[in-house]
């Protein structure tokens, strides 16, 4: 059950990011955010689940404490940069809302870049 909810999830959002890629019409920074949101969120539970999966497979609870260090960080850090994503996701929602005649002269470009540097 839980590895074909895991697959669901990775492909569903590695649909998403093709569907993004391959249509020129959603090269928009609502849909740049979102294929980045999707690759996060495949990351995100990459951190953790295949550990799972095997713990549940052989019966074992057992992990190193690099692993776990490791599974941790790469945890938070992705935790992080989805909810980082999710907040500069708000923004732009905001800025289409109320102001949308001005939605592209404040979404350009060169602030979408700005974002994740």
């Amino acid at each position: 059950m839980f590895l074909s909810l895991y697959l669901v999830i990775i492909f569903g959002n590695l649909l998403i990011i093709l569907a993004i890629i391959s249509d020129p019409h959603l090269h928009t920074p609502m849909y740049f955010l979102l294929s980045n949101l999707s690759f996060v969120d495949t990351c995100f539970t990459s951190s953790t689940i295949p550990k799972m999966l095997v713990n549940i497979q052989t019966q074992s609870k057992a992990i190193t404490y690099a692993g776990c260090i490791t599974q941790m960080c790469f945890f938070t850090v992705f935790a992080l940069l989805d909810n980082g994503l999710l907040t500069v996701m708000a923004y732009d929602h905001f800025l289409a809302i109320c102001w949308p005649l001005h939605y592209t002269v404040l979404k350009s470009p060169k602030l979408c870049a700005q974002f994740f540097s």
